[in-house]
C-alpha cells in the first residue's frame, strides 16, 4: 500500500510525530510513504523510509495528484495549516479534488488521520 504524507511548514513537526507513534503499523503492513520535499527530509531524519517528490510549491503536491490519478497511491495524510497562506493554493485543491473523483481516503488533520490508520 502506498500513503502519501504532505505536510504544511506549521504541520511538519505533527507529522513525524504522527509517523513515529505508528511505526509499528506502517512496518507491518509493509506502507510505502511517498511525499513531497521537505516533508520527506523530515520524515527521512526521524528514520523512515521515503520517496520524496518536488516539495509541494514547485510541484510536488502535483505529482501526487497524478499517482493518486494513476490508482498508485491509495491514501493522503495532507495535515493542512489552515490559518497560513499557501501560494500553491491551485495544487492543493487538485489533489483534494481528485482524492474525492478516485475515491482516495484523504485525512486534512491528525485526528482523521489517526481513524485512517487504525482503519487499515
Amino acid at each position: 500500500m502506498e500513503i502519501a504524507i504532505i505536510a504544511h511548514d506549521g504541520m511538519k513537526a505533527e507529522m513525524v510525530q504522527f509517523l513515529n507513534e505508528h511505526k509499528e503499523v506502517l512496518r507491518q503492513k509493509s506502507i510505502q510513504l511517498i511525499s513531497t520535499g521537505t516533508t520527506g527530509e523530515k520524515a527521512e531524519k526521524a528514520g523512515f523510509e521515503v520517496i520524496k517528490y518536488l516539495s509541494g510549491p514547485i510541484g510536488g503536491d502535483a505529482q501526487i495528484a497524478g499517482r493518486v490519478a494513476e490508482g498508485k497511491c491509495q491514501m493522503v495524510l495532507f495535515f493542512r495549516d489552515p490559518l497560513a497562506k499557501h501560494p500553491h493554493e491551485p495544487d492543493i485543491s487538485m489533489l483534494m479534488r481528485l482524492c474525492d473523483v478516485h475515491d482516495v481516503p484523504l485525512a486534512t488533520n491528525p485526528s482523521t488521520a489517526e481513524l485512517l490508520i487504525k482503519a487499515i
